[in-house]
């Protein structure tokens, strides 16, 4: 009977997901209903009083740059002309080749500024056109070394951005797609998510304080994953500071304009009477312990599709001032395509303001300075464990875990003492790299001398590597995780936790008050759910209700 239950746990998931990915919005089981078109004063002075609605703030969030693209489009003598040119530009930002730069950077000059030149009617300063013919005139696609960089028409932008931001905008914030913006950002604001929100699947992971479940978002059809960490059980180990720190760490690693790829962020953060609750990024491919039992040992060219990804994952971190603590197999985890993300931020440290000292982390993972006491570090810790865990993806073992001991004090021992001799098959740059990485003397570790995640970049062993191309999931995964198949242990296998456990635990009102900032919306994130599955949907059933009600009146 258990094992029939699993089978139908796993055919729901793996049926929501399929769903999910062809028509989210289908499977949406709960409708979003729009505030009534009056909350535009109330929410209008809300964003006045935040500086949240100028040109600036409006036009770079989704929602907003939609309704405002629509404005403009219903106007046939506004400069329209100047949107589609922006998002042209975008475009051209996004590309990956040189060849394709200069192919679209040619169309884009060709329809947007030689043509305009040629009418006279040309807006934009002699710099502007100045900088972009200085490139397209030059350019042989020949020449490797002769490129054309991403940012080649950043001088129009800024100059479009100022264009728009004058009548045309002022015309848009005394319009109905003002009060549509309007309505979204109530709804926006006024969100606070309960279990109701979330068709909860089955269970695919368990960590210290609690599980992880694949979710369904009710009112999108979107699918994340929930990690539920149980209060008690927080209480229980002390572990307030830990949960609470995590919900931070992952607000800084996850706001932005895109996110990035290789951390699984979070969209939204609330808790029950009894769990905190994260919903983030769904990573359905398994993790790289797993892959490693089932794979085997990866080649060094198999390893550095996996290196380069988290070296991202961890400048992106360390760029922001957190030092992550825990990087190991287990937390990396695969997407359906076989990218990878780093996961499990409860051990990550903002290090800003002060240096962590504290020994945390996963015993042949961390470094000395960690390990050893009352030593201050910072996002060093972080190069010296990327080193033990591509030893691990090598070799099959840690580096200072030698004959499959698991005493924790010789790990720790020979991690503070052992000089790693590293075996002749290795070539000498995955040699050297590693010597790098794993050097006990901070001031001598790669990643540690000043340029952080450049100098392991920059690395021979990476001298091949298209970081452009790494940045936008373009190259191949050694591994594609088998479709069909949920990728992780079976639901009873992982088990649950034993209630008996916490049943003396009591969560008093102090304990409910330390939680009382723990919910949060990533605006970004829940826009770019929102436009990507029930945005126009939405938009439509809310103009044939407000069409019906000024028919009545």
């Amino acid at each position: 009977m258990a094992d029939l239950e699993a089978v139908l746990a796993d055919v729901s998931y793996l049926m929501a997901m399929e769903k999910s990915k062809s028509t989210p919005a289908a499977s949406a089981s709960k409708k979003i209903v729009l505030p009534d078109r009056t909350v535009r004063s109330v929410t209008h002075k809300h964003l006045q009083k935040m500086y949240e609605n100028t040109f600036e703030k409006i036009f770079n969030q989704q929602i907003g740059f939609l309704l405002f693209k629509e404005f403009s489009s219903s106007l046939c003598d506004e400069p329209v002309p100047q949107l589609k040119f922006y998002e042209e530009i975008k475009r051209f930002e996004k590309l990956e080749t040189d060849e394709e730069r200069w192919r679209v950077g040619k169309e884009i000059y060709d329809q947007f500024i030689m043509k305009e030149l040629l009418s006279n009617s040309h807006t934009y300063s002699e710099r502007a056109v100045e900088s972009v013919k200085k490139y397209l005139s030059k350019y042989n696609p020949n020449n490797p070394k002769n490129t054309l960089p991403s940012n080649l028409f950043e001088p129009y932008k800024k100059e479009i951005c100022d264009l728009l931001r004058g009548r045309i905008f002022d015309k848009f914030m005394e319009s109905e797609k003002y009060t549509r913006f309007c309505q979204w950002k109530n709804f926006e604001l006024n969100i606070q998510l309960t279990m109701n929100d979330f068709s909860v699947h089955r269970i695919i992971g368990r960590g210290g304080f609690g599980e992880v479940y694949g979710c369904r978002k009710a009112d999108t059809g979107k699918m994340y994953a929930m990690k539920c960490l149980d209060k008690k059980r927080i209480k229980m180990k002390q572990g307030e500071t830990l949960a609470l720190n995590e919900r931070i760490m992952l607000s800084l690693v996850s706001t932005g304009e895109e996110g990035c790829p290789f951390i699984v962020c979070m969209t939204y953060a609330f808790h029950t009477t009894d769990k905190l609750c994260f919903i983030l990024d769904l990573m359905n491919g398994g993790d790289l312990h797993y892959h490693l039992s089932q794979h085997g040992v990866f080649s060094e060219k198999e390893v550095k599709f996996y290196a380069a990804e988290i070296t991202l994952g961890l400048e992106h971190m360390h760029l922001r001032s957190i030092v992550y603590r825990d990087l190991k197999p287990a937390n990396i985890l695969l997407d359906e395509h076989g990218h990878v993300r780093i996961s499990d931020l409860g051990l990550a440290c903002d290090f800003s303001k002060k240096k962590p000292h504290a020994s945390v982390g996963t015993h042949g993972y961390m470094a000395p300075e960690v390990l050893a006491k009352g030593v201050a570090y910072d996002s060093s810790a972080d190069w010296f464990s990327f080193g033990c865990m591509m030893y691990k993806l090598l070799k099959g073992h840690s580096p200072f875990r030698q004959h499959k001991t698991k005493d924790k004090h010789e790990i720790d021992k020979m991690t503070m003492t052992m000089n790693i001799e590293l075996p002749e098959t290795m070539t000498n740059e995955m040699r050297t790299l590693l010597e790098g990485l794993l050097q006990r003397d901070v001031d001598k570790r790669l990643g540690c001398m000043g340029r952080l995640a450049e100098e392991v970049k920059d690395h021979p062993y990476f001298k091949d590597m298209d970081w452009k191309q790494v940045y936008l999931l373009k190259l191949t995964p050694p591994l594609i995780p088998p479709r069909g198949e949920v990728n992780a242990a079976d639901a009873f296998d992982i088990g649950n936790f034993d209630e008996d456990d916490t049943k003396g635990i009591k969560l008093t009102e102090s304990d409910q008050e330390l939680y009382k900032n723990f919910p949060i919306v990533i605006s970004e994130r829940w826009q770019q759910e929102i436009t990507e599955t029930v945005f126009d949907t939405v938009n439509q059933e809310t103009d044939k209700i407000e069409q019906k009600r000024r028919t009545k009146f």
